[in-house]
């Protein structure tokens, strides 16, 4: 099986073909700095993530471009203090300037970023670094007949695109009865949006041919695009809010000011994460930080594993009772990546291993291959390590083990970090005995001290190289 993914604007599943092979160009929306990121956004960046590392575990070369929109843009009808710029907001209740409160964020981003094991893309373009290449896309659409100018603000014209609404499926009647115009603005059409945008009030702004202001939130993704990546690329991720108006509105500005040019080919979108059953809202106090679960105790290896398990296109229920599973989990995988890799010790793996583990394998590329179904490949997983529990493995049939577990790893990211080492001194005290009690050849006292362990929760392994302990859990 090849790789086939769920393409948005076909509303169907494709099987990926890349525009110029084995190159792949991929953008994904990153984060509007203007707070700290939540769990619900790192979903969809976790998402671009495993995205990545699947292309190129299959052959192909990746340059993924991340935006960071550091440019104040009005807050959502629904949202807390409707009509007020983000930026500015935060810039207020932190009494920082917006520049600031950009930095502050997107620095914080970066840590949350590196702690859940996300590659880091090839380039982050920031949109304040970008307003020369805005403006000549915006200049490009008023040559062509796509934009108009009204008193130092520029409009897209809808009606000069006429696949404006082919992404989202919205017809032109449904865009007429949901548009609306705002106090000073002067539309050709309801449906017309920014490009530039004049406000005497707003801190962010630069000179333009038309006269000071600032960009649509629209433009900066279709010109960073087209400046790091190409007038068409294969990928363009984001959350299923993007959907429309944002990416609506970014095809419509790229294509038209390129020719016609079809600006991506494949649209993937994920869908919103859901906390306790419910919507993310700040009003509600669930807009949970990786930072703030980190606090609570959990390992952002956990929070990854959370995120990933879920079908992207599914909507995911955050709760913490699943979040202790997936902490159980990882730590359980964890030492069983320990046991079999001792068990290998320094045998090489063999090309192919036991049919059990094999059909593991094939099980889990089935599932990524199938529009990134990680619960399928999740199963391949799980069905290795209850396969190896249940065989006295040889050396080399663990060396197999092993070197599949860590191709799987590649691509999931869950084992990356070693099994806590932090114990109490008291159990310290009992392992530093123990190993002293076997040096002695006082099998007695090591016996009774390996009983008294297990009654703290601790298991001792004993091996080659000496004693190892972990904390007991139940199996897989």
């Amino acid at each position: 099986m090849t790789l086939h993914l769920y393409n948005t604007l076909s509303r169907q599943k494709e099987r990926f073909a890349p525009l110029n092979p084995p190159h792949v160009l991929m953008y994904n929306c990153g984060p509007t700095v203007y707070s700290e990121a939540h769990i619900g956004n790192f979903r969809a960046f976790l998402f671009a993530d495993l995205l990545r590392r699947w292309i190129e575990d299959s052959g192909h070369t990746v340059t993924q471009v991340m935006n960071i929109t550091d440019v104040g843009h009005m807050r959502e009808e629904d949202e807390e203090d409707a009509g007020e710029d983000r930026m500015e907001i935060a810039a207020r209740r932190e009494n920082l300037d917006p520049w600031k409160i950009a930095e502050k964020y997107t620095d914080l981003f970066f840590r949350d970023l590196d702690a859940l094991g996300i590659r880091r893309a090839h380039h982050y373009p920031r949109a304040t670094e970008h307003i020369a290449q805005m403006i000549a896309m915006i200049e490009k659409l008023l040559q062509e007949g796509h934009a108009y100018e009204v008193g130092g603000q520029v409009y897209f014209s809808v009606e000069s695109f006429p696949d404006y609404g082919r992404l989202s499926g919205n017809t032109p009647e449904d865009l007429l009865a949901g548009a609306r115009v705002e106090v000073g603005e002067d539309k050709a059409d309801p449906r017309d949006f920014f490009l530039w945008k004049k406000d005497p009030a707003h801190v962010m702004q630069w000179d333009s041919p038309w006269g000071r202001g600032f960009p649509g939130w629209h433009i900066e993704c279709s010109a960073m695009s087209a400046e790091h990546l190409d007038k068409s690329i294969d990928i363009h991720t984001g959350g299923e809010d993007n959907i429309f108006p944002h990416h609506e509105c970014e095809i419509a500005q790229s294509e038209s000011s390129n020719d016609g040019t079809p600006f991506v080919k494949y649209w993937l979108h994920t869908r919103f994460l859901q906390v306790e059953g419910g919507k993310m809202s700040k009003t509600l106090g669930n807009l949970y930080t990786v930072n703030e679960l980190e606090q609570k105790g959990y390992s952002p290896l956990a929070v990854r594993l959370l995120l990933l398990r879920g079908h992207y296109r599914q909507l995911l229920n955050f709760t913490f009772d699943g979040l202790d599973e997936a902490a159980a989990t990882v730590d359980r995988l964890q030492h069983f990546a320990a046991d079999v890799s001792e068990i290998a010790g320094d045998t090489p793996s063999p090309e192919q291993g036991p049919d059990w583990a094999e059909a593991a394998w094939n099980k889990f590329v089935e599932g990524m291959d199938d529009d990134l179904n990680v619960s399928v490949a999740l199963d391949g997983l799980f069905t290795l390590v209850r396969e190896s529990n249940r065989h006295d493995l040889s050396s080399e049939e663990a060396a197999r083990v092993t070197a599949i577990l860590r191709h799987m790893d590649r691509i999931l990211g869950i084992l990356q970090e070693t099994p806590d080492v932090q114990l109490e001194e008291d159990i310290q005290a009992l392992l530093d005995e123990r190993e002293a009690a076997r040096g002695a050849q006082n099998w007695e006292r090591a016996d009774a001290i390996r009983e008294e362990l297990a009654s703290k929760g601790i298991e001792v392994l004993d091996g080659k190289g000496g004693g190892r302990w972990r904390r007991m859990r139940p199996s897989l």
